[in-house]
């Protein structure tokens, strides 16, 4: 056990700060979603190019994603929240600067790799700080605000690229320099942000901090950490599969009208951003984590269904409207990363908090491959086409959100749980 420490109300300036810092990072994590068909196709990639190669770009950011958040989460506890607030966004801005200049789909993997690197330590870290800052009683509240305010940089992003990408795809490499500068300016306003006080507490005793593979000597912690993971699962199949190829599930569907991939996505967005802050809310009058994610995870079996259901011969903005709510059922992201900090002493609760999000992320080109490995198999058995390519999809997420669901059931409640505890 550890000193108390003081306590900061939800709407303090760590909490802003924390905020904006996600708008931004969820601007640049999502730039590539939204403008993948323009900028592919401006770079000299057919329309089945724009495709594979969105899916690898998308897999190797992914993946960036996954070793950075191992990278950012060991050294938020070694050295600082800090440390990984003021690094990894110098790290994604001057990626997404960059990525302004790539003529080759291999260079604008690259940039995103580095720029999903530097992505990692965003959210984890800030949610980290917010958790240690806030208290316990409130701490949901102020993680909903902090993930509600920032998923709006999906929105930002989408009219950013709504006014400066041309018909002709000219015009996307300045939606990467607006990224850019957007992380330096955040930059400037993280200077007056201040170390937890639970952290510097611990840094004056022998305790060890950010040992990675102390997440694996435990049977007990390692079920935790595994648990903790796959509550996100179903986020990153929503927002990966469903949502960034809503353009080619619209083809498949044979939905009037082509589909706008980056409309979808602000709308998807939006729905997150209001179901991120609803959750907190939610969660505090239930006085329990696992029953909001009951809920939302209702939601999302339902939405999920009607999006195979209902959109056969459809129209482009059924599409939308779907995507929004599937969206908003998606809105317990705040509330994932908050349980993934509260399941944690302090000494491991960085490398945690960072790692859990992004191992979700990360996880990603796997439900992409499980989704492309069977609607071949649909494909080689039924020759059709569209068949196979929304029956491989359904049976991705049936699995996908399966596996969550026994997470919930089987994790710890966290609600009000007192975070000075260490790892031993």
């Amino acid at each position: 056990m550890i000193n108390q420490t003081k306590q900061y109300n939800i709407l303090s300036f760590p909490v802003l700060v924390a905020a904006l810092g996600y708008f931004v990072d969820i601007y640049d994590l999502l730039l590539f979603s939204i403008i993948r068909v323009p900028s592919l196709k401006n770079i000299g990639l057919t329309d089945v190019q724009i495709t594979t190669a969105g899916e690898h770009i998308i897999s190797v950011q992914m993946v960036g994603l996954l070793l950075g958040g191992i990278f950012w989460g060991i050294l938020g506890d070694k050295k600082g929240r800090l440390s990984v607030l003021f690094g990894s966004i110098l790290l994604y801005s001057l990626a997404n600067i960059a990525n302004g200049f790539v003529h080759t789909a291999d260079q604008y993997a690259w940039t995103r790799f580095i720029a999903g690197i530097g992505l990692a330590g965003e959210l984890g870290a800030g949610i980290t700080l917010v958790s240690e800052l806030i208290p316990k009683e409130k701490r949901g509240i102020a993680t909903s605000v902090v993930a509600g305010a920032g998923l709006l940089g999906a929105i930002v992003a989408f009219f950013t690229k709504e006014y400066f990408v041309q018909p002709d795809g000219t015009g996307w490499r300045t939606c990467y320099f607006i990224g850019g500068g957007l992380g330096f300016a955040l930059l400037l306003l993280r200077i007056s942000v201040f170390e937890s006080g639970m952290y510097q507490q611990i840094k004056q005793t022998a305790v060890q901090r950010g040992n990675f593979f102390m997440l694996f000597s435990s049977g007990e912690r390692f079920k935790r950490y595994l648990l903790s993971i796959a509550i996100g699962l179903p986020t990153w199949y929503v927002i990966g599969v469903l949502v960034t190829f809503s353009k080619e599930f619209g083809a498949h569907m044979h939905i009037a009208g082509p589909i706008d991939a980056g409309k979808a996505v602000m709308y998807a967005y939006i729905g997150i951003a209001i179901g991120d802050i609803l959750i907190g809310f939610i969660s505090q009058k239930l006085k329990s984590r696992k029953k909001a994610l009951y809920l939302f995870y209702a939601m999302a079996i339902l939405f999920t269904i009607l999006f195979f259901t209902i959109q056969y011969n459809g129209t482009a903005n059924m599409m939308y409207l779907l995507c929004g709510a599937l969206g908003f059922s998606m809105g317990f992201w705040a509330i994932f990363v908050t349980i993934g900090a509260e399941q944690f002493g302090t000494n491991l609760r960085a490398t945690a908090t960072t790692t859990i999000p992004n191992f979700v992320r990360g996880i990603l080109p796997l439900i992409i491959i499980l989704f492309e490995q069977l609607r071949t198999f649909l494909f080689n058995r039924s020759h059709n086409a569209d068949s196979s390519y929304i029956t491989g999809a359904w049976i991705t997420g049936a699995i996908v959100i399966f596996l969550g669901l026994i997470a919930v059931i089987n994790i710890r409640e966290t609600f009000g749980k007192d975070l000075n505890f260490l790892e031993h």
